[in-house]
């Protein structure tokens, strides 16, 4: 393909896994990727579900560079309301002193978990309120000034402070904004920053947002042009039949996600028929249906052909992959071999 693929990963945690399991397969996920040519290897920042195990992206990002050798690693992304921009600032800029040239900072303004968990992150200051959402823009500014050698003055008292994320930075992470919405789109764009849209998980208003992006787009210091790429969910597998059978769990996981049913972690292949067997809703069944049409999912030539077609409808050079296939009963805990398949396949 003439395509630069890479990797989104949100470390899922089957019903036969522990967390620890989850974390060594996703490792072994990002050798696969690395060793695959992959170009980047992103990981998300979700809390308090049973069926995710990516709640800390640094921490992560730090063992999956420190298992790779020349893929890019980064956030997809970190969600800034819910923490402080000098503790982002010096997360990532450690991140990239200790692997130069190999970190993204990837950043959204959502809160990724519930009002009880976005509270608790703040040790109960406030959660993410609307006012820590309000000054997201200010606060990208904050990690990006951090992150310069220089610091950033903070007036204080009377007095101006120097805040530096690291004590002697040659190097800073590329920062992208992320969103699923037209805000981030905007921010972006006039910032002069990279920008992706959540195409993996709208799956509607892709095309307005990067329109959007592009034609308001105002050149900065770091970026004399639009960047962007496309996010999909994608199984692949040896026949479509299989890779079908395969995507079948995450696929039902979204629907109970966007119907409100209970999460737990994520079903064995079998299980997940043995569920849809049982009969779903129709108004289920409708959404299962309109999220597989998103969704690119069958053997290797069909799936290449579609993210080729996925690209050049959009306009990126650049597709970014959440490898959604499942595992069959029997698997060993600590792999996840259709997730690894579907990499192999799409890399050609």
């Amino acid at each position: 393909m003439s395509l630069a693929l890479s990797v989104l990963d949100l470390v899922p945690v089957r019903a036969d896994q522990t967390s620890a399991d989850a974390v060594a397969a996703s490792l072994d996920l990002a050798r696969a990727a690395d060793r695959l040519g992959y170009r980047r290897y992103w990981v998300a920042e979700h809390h308090n579900m049973p069926a995710v195990a990516a709640t800390n992206p640094p921490v992560l990002i730090g063992l999956i560079a420190g298992r790779t050798e020349r893929i890019r690693v980064g956030s997809g992304g970190v969600m800034l309301p819910n923490h402080a921009p000098l503790v982002v600032a010096e997360q990532f800029a450690l991140l990239e002193a200790a692997f130069p040239g190999r970190i993204d900072l990837g950043i959204g303004r959502a809160p990724g978990t519930d009002p009880v968990t976005s509270w608790a992150l703040r040790h109960g200051a406030g959660g993410v309120s609307d006012e820590a959402v309000s000054q997201f823009p200010e606060y990208v500014d904050n990690v990006l000034a951090m992150m310069e050698p220089a610091g950033v003055g903070l007036a204080l008292r009377g007095r101006t402070h120097v805040l530096k994320a690291t004590p002697s930075a040659s190097s800073v992470p590329t920062i992208w904004l992320l969103g699923s919405s037209d805000y981030s789109a905007r921010l972006a764009a006039e910032k002069g920053m990279p920008y992706v849209f959540a195409h993996h998980f709208s799956g509607s208003g892709t095309a307005e947002a990067l329109d959007l992006y592009r034609s308001t787009f105002q050149p900065s210091p770091e970026l004399a042009e639009p960047r962007t790429f496309l996010t999909v969910n994608a199984a692949a597998a040896d026949t479509a039949e299989e890779a079908a059978r395969l995507a079948l769990p995450q696929l039902l996981q979204m629907v109970a996600l966007r119907t409100g049913q209970p999460l737990g972690p994520q079903r064995l292949v079998e299980e997940a028929e043995a569920a849809a067997a049982e009969g779903l809703p129709d108004a289920h069944r409708s959404l299962l249906e309109a999220m597989r049409k998103r969704w690119v999912i069958g053997d290797a030539a069909g799936a290449r052909a579609e993210i080729e077609r996925l690209a050049a409808s959009y306009g990126v050079d650049e597709v970014m992959i959440n490898p959604v296939a499942g595992a069959l009963a029997g698997t060993p805990g600590a792999s996840a071999p259709g997730r690894v398949r579907t990499l192999e396949l799409l890399a050609g």
